[in-house]
């Protein structure tokens, strides 16, 4: 294999490529920033003396890695003023089924948005070795650490991610849940929501300043249903749900006027409906526009 030739070079990035997209997107939690990050792998692939890499696949899950390790530190400080609360952005893994292929794991919206609490270095332990089982020995070489602390760094992302989560409910009975949340939502029925959501149920919604977008989170069973039933009466009207495949679990694209007004997907336990997440940044939903 002659690295030196940027075709090869080019069939060898793009042989790799899913997985560095994978990489980065569970640790940034945006499709368009890891779209960016791997293209600046790609354009350092063509700049980096190829000839001395002796494993392309592993030097460039490498610098994905460490790329997205500060990306998400800067990040971070980015979404100080973001206005409202911060979702990670969706993506549909019925078109880029490769996402989910390995492990579904860290790809999950329960399960980004545990992430989100962890350090940066905490986060790509976790990725790398639930997503993609990676070997202790090869991550330690990633994170520039000792194989013994890439073993505490994931035991620490496990017991956080596992102690925070409840057991899902299956993706049929997400689905039902979903399509009986919306209609509930549609009448304004209040003792009919009240009735799917967990006691701790969270109304969270991403829309960074978006027309009726609600910029904090609401919480519990009565407040919640209060909330959706408050605006029933206008919100939905020419509403037309269609489901979709987002992140391996069931959502719903929420059509208007021959555009998307928002997404929505949840979060359920055998206690009920523990969060309903709304996507209404324009920017995060763009990529589920009817097809014109």
């Amino acid at each position: 294999m002659d690295l030196n030739d940027l075709d090869e070079a080019a069939t060898v990035f793009t042989r790799v490529r899913p997985r560095l997209f994978g990489i980065a997107y569970r640790m940034l939690g945006s499709a368009a920033e890891a779209e960016d990050l791997v293209q600046d792998v790609w354009l350092r692939w063509q700049d980096y003396d190829r000839a001395t890499v002796r494993e392309p696949a592993a030097f460039l899950a490498t610098t994905t890695t460490r790329l997205a390790i500060n990306t998400l530190q800067s990040a971070r400080v980015r979404r100080e003023t973001y206005v409202g609360p911060w979702l990670p952005e969706p993506v549909d893994t019925s078109a880029d089924p490769y996402l989910g292929a390995e492990t579904g794991e860290a790809l999950e919206y329960a399960v980004l948005i545990l992430l989100e609490r962890l350090t940066p270095t905490e986060r790509a332990a976790y990725v790398l070795r639930e997503a993609f089982d990676y070997p202790y020995p090869q991550m330690a070489l990633i994170l520039q650490t000792s194989e013994a602390n890439v073993r505490q760094l994931v035991s620490r992302a496990r017991r956080h991610v596992t102690g925070e989560r409840k057991a899902p409910v299956d993706v049929a009975a997400q689905r039902e849940l979903l399509s009986t949340f919306i209609t509930a939502a549609r009448a304004g029925d209040l003792a009919g929501l009240e009735r799917l959501f967990a006691a701790g149920v969270a109304s969270i919604t991403d829309g960074n300043g978006a027309k009726h977008a609600a910029r904090r989170v609401v919480v519990g069973a009565t407040p919640v249903a209060r909330f959706i039933a408050a605006f029933s009466s206008f919100w939905w009207d020419g509403v037309e749900a269609r489901f979709v495949t987002v992140n391996g679990r069931p959502a719903a694209v929420l059509e208007h006027a021959g555009g998307v007004k928002a997404m929505l997907t949840l979060t359920a336990s055998a206690d009920g409906i523990d969060h309903l997440l709304w996507l209404m940044n324009p920017d995060k939903i763009a990529a589920f526009r009817p097809a014109s």
